[in-house]
């Protein structure tokens, strides 16, 4: 079936159950933001492939809600669809729930299937439907009576992480998390965010899309661990040490029913914007429920000294493979035919040649030209184009190994390229670089410190239209709250920054139907100098590799701008040099060179 036949027998779906309209969020049943094949029944249902977004069906029309990083490729994604693009956060745009204040009927019905609805939201639905003096019906999964040939559940091994990479045992996380527990007088705790849960029992999988997790709940209780997944991906050997943490095993789908079981006298610690609408009314009345941030989010967000020391060394790995990638892609481009995916390609292979590497950490971008303006395009065999002078590829990929999670982008320029675009080019280069050498107080947030990259582009009347940086998980999910870079405060991403926070610095502008410019570091969150003004932090970039020089203005930089890139090209060729055959240092050195 095309889209427009999918959409059609999901209207059958909501006649057969009454519905007025139907709601199909990106999520699994974990509130994930890369979700496996399985659970892709937004993408089914309207064709549109991004990481976020949600669709909402009537009976005469089809909708798709997503933000900036989207606009170009939902455009082009739905045309024929007859799925309409809403733009998140542009004017004149409501927002899915003020759309469905609007226009839900007197004595609706609103679909979703629950188990892809967190709390919070599945309690805003039902306000607005009660307000209309409608009703909800979150038992349904429509789109699964149309997906016929839907793929199974995923079934891969799970893998244990070693403590020379994890630094901390499972017992000891459970003992922190359950010490938060007694402050809130919780005797359990629900899990259902998989990264949450992986991080906590220090085991990893390959259920979800580049995102090394598990298919799994779980409830913490004073003694005990019982966890909900499919035990045949569990080895012997894993299974014995998890038992020795006090880890009981159900059935995956198991605690739907035995959540109802919870007795009298128990408090149960939840977050409700990580747990599943319909899990939530599976707990009984009696249940007493506190609502708060699941503790695990801060904890692993802080990266412990072997952590911190593991992902240095994945840093060192990826960029070297990008110095390399980046001297091969400049003496080839017009020597053999190269696309935007055999590009991609080969930088992985120069990753995997340093070890440990176990695969991409998101799914990658390789943007050539007018593509790089797509802030999330994904390279096609229908759209993959070959790499020819003049132009600018962008590659904003990522690593997972065994030593943390990288995420770095680069934009080269193939061959001579236009004042202006070399103009773009080195407005991103400073907006980084100033981000990159941030002091400031403790307790300041990520909303205080946008400002130094997006001040040279509010100079110029420019912006780019998506978060400066988000946090990065120690080979869990690529974009990891609670801290992250943004101009616009947004729950999840506005916590102080502390020291062992790893965020991203990924400022960009995007001229579309001519080219995109991104340059991204990671940047690691450390303590300075404590005065009798409090204790100063700073941001300390830990990737290293060139900004390409052959696209950098130095006029439009000021000496203090050129100064901190001279720096920072310093310390590429410090840390990377070393790893580096003769041939490929004399290359680099002309590409660190000083301005």
């Amino acid at each position: 079936m095309n889209i427009p036949e999918r959409i059609a027998e999901l209207r059958e779906q909501m006649k057969d159950c009454g519905m007025d309209a139907y709601i199909v969020p990106t999520a699994d049943f974990h509130q994930s933001e890369y979700v496996g094949e399985y659970f892709k029944c937004r993408e089914y249902i309207t064709g549109f492939t991004g990481s976020a977004g949600t669709a909402l069906i009537t009976g005469e029309h089809a909708y798709l809600w997503t933000d900036g990083r989207y606009f170009i490729q939902a455009a082009k994604q739905l045309e024929g669809t007859t799925v309409e693009l809403m733009k998140m956060g542009e004017p004149g745009v409501p927002t899915l729930r003020e759309f469905l204040k609007e226009n839900l009927p007197e004595g609706c019905v609103l679909g979703f299937d629950g188990r892809t609805v967190a709390v919070g939201e599945g309690r805003a639905y039902e306000k607005i439907a009660s307000e209309k003096h409608g009703k909800i019906v979150y038992s349904e999964d429509l789109v699964g009576r149309v997906w016929k040939d839907r793929p199974e559940l995923s079934r891969e091994p799970v893998f244990a992480l070693d403590l020379k990479y994890t630094g901390e045992t499972a017992a000891s996380k459970l003992g922190r998390v359950r010490s938060e527990m007694e402050k809130y007088g919780a005797t359990s705790h629900v899990l259902t965010t998989l990264d949450d849960i992986c991080w906590l029992l220090n085991i990893r999988g390959n259920d979800v899309a580049y995102s090394p997790l598990v298919l799994s709940y779980a409830v913490i209780t004073e003694n005990s661990v019982e966890l909900y997944m499919d035990e045949k991906k569990l080895s012997s050997e894993i299974r014995s040490s998890l038992e020795a943490d006090g880890v009981v095993l159900h059935p995956y789908n198991a605690i739907y029913e035995e959540i109802k079981e919870m007795g009298e006298g128990e408090a149960l610690l939840l977050d409700p914007d990580r747990l599943n609408y319909a899990l939530y009314y599976n707990i009984p009345e009696k249940v007493k429920k506190i609502e708060a941030r699941n503790p695990e989010i801060l904890f692993k967000s802080i990266k412990n000294k072997t952590e911190i020391e593991n992902i240095r060394k994945a840093e060192i790995k990826d960029s070297v493979a990008h110095v390399k990638f980046m001297k091969w892609l400049k003496e080839n481009y017009d020597k053999e035919v190269i696309t935007e995916m055999s590009a991609s390609d080969k930088l992985d292979e120069f990753r995997a040649e340093q070890g440990n590497f176990i695969r991409p950490s998101f799914s990658p971008i390789s943007s050539y030209g007018e593509h790089g303006a797509i802030v999330h395009y994904s390279s096609t065999p229908e759209t993959n184009v070959q790499l020819k002078a003049g132009g600018f590829l962008m590659t904003d990929t990522g690593a997972g190994f065994y030593e943390g999670s990288t995420d770095i982008t680069r934009t080269y320029a193939l061959g001579e390229v236009t004042p202006l675009m070399k103009e773009h080019f080195t407005l991103v280069a400073v907006s980084n670089l100033r981000l990159g050498d941030a002091k400031f107080l403790k307790g300041c947030s990520g909303v205080a410190l946008d400002i130094l990259a997006r001040k040279p582009f509010w100079d110029r009347g420019l912006n780019f239209n998506h978060g400066t940086g988000h946090g990065v998980g120690y080979l869990l999910n690529i974009h990891e709250g609670p801290a992250g870079f943004r101009w616009k405060e947004r729950p999840g991403e506005a916590d102080p920054l502390e020291a062992g926070m790893v965020i991203t610095d990924e400022p960009g502008i995007y001229i579309e139907g001519s080219h995109g410019i991104r340059l991204e570091n990671e940047l690691l969150i450390c303590e300075g100098e404590q005065n009798e003004y409090g204790q100063f932090m700073y941001t300390e970039p830990i990737t290293y590799v060139p900004m390409d020089l052959d696209a950098i203005d130095p006029q439009q930089m000021s000496a203090e701008d050129r100064k901190l890139l001279n720096s920072y090209h310093k310390k590429v060729y410090e840390m990377v040099s070393p790893y580096l055959d003769e041939d490929e240092k004399e290359w680099l050195k002309t590409y660190t060179r000083e301005i």
